[in-house]
């Protein structure tokens, strides 16, 4: 097998390892939202436990693409999509750490009866799981024009972030019993808000990957 081929081989592994993490972490995301919005105690606790999984996962991805720059000695683009992977892996399980936060704060919670703000925090959650998702089919395909709609989907996320630590603010307020739930959501609120953000991060790096410059897609 030429070295070519063989380098483009393990490169294309890479990528699929990270879009496995990308899965992974999305998956954990969703899971733990709807573990606190059904009070489900024990997918909490398997969002929790699979994060050993996601970590591994990313630790492969950086040994990998680490291996291949010290065996392969890349040319400029290669290296530019090698890092590239290393830094959206980063991300993606960043996300995984967040999705722990959020299972965590289900546990909390457990059973009690939520605030009504709870269906803004799912509005943020469809959001950003939707950029989630959008912006790994941009990197798989390299397309600019999908990745440059995320940032504007993170206006409606920060928006939503806004108006829902308004309204809890208020909810505390109104119902000092409630206010350590309200301190707990208002953190997942920050984790879907974060959440947003890294999806815009993953859009920037998908734009210096194509085209070489780094944009500010918040601008």
């Amino acid at each position: 097998m030429a070295v070519r081929e063989k380098f483009e081989l393990e490169l294309k592994s890479a990528q699929d390892q990270l879009i496995t993490l990308s899965n992974m972490s999305i998956e954990a995301m969703d899971k733990a939202v709807d573990a606190l919005i059904n009070h489900d105690i024990d997918s909490a606790l398997e969002v929790i436990e699979d994060d050993n999984d996601i970590n591994k996962l990313e630790e492969e991805i950086n040994d990998h693409v680490v291996l291949l720059i010290a065996k392969q000695a890349p040319v400029a683009t290669d290296l530019r999509r090698l890092i590239v992977i290393i830094k959206v892996a980063a991300d993606m399980e960043r996300v995984g750490d967040y999705a722990v936060n959020v299972a965590k704060e289900a546990i909390r919670i457990g059973s009690e009866e939520l605030v009504a703000t709870i269906g803004q925090i799912d509005t943020m959650r469809k959001l950003a799981i939707a950029m989630l998702r959008q912006v790994i089919e941009a990197f798989i395909d390299e397309d600019i024009v999908k990745a440059k709609e995320i940032a504007e989907l993170d206006d409606q996320v920060d928006e939503l972030y806004g108006d829902s630590i308004i309204k809890l603010m208020k909810a505390g307020a109104e119902s000092p019993e409630k206010l350590k739930q309200i301190t707990q959501l208002a953190f997942v609120c920050r984790y879907m808000e974060r959440t947003a953000d890294y999806s815009t991060n993953i859009a920037e790096q998908l734009f210096f990957l194509v085209r070489g410059q780094r944009y500010d897609l918040n601008q």
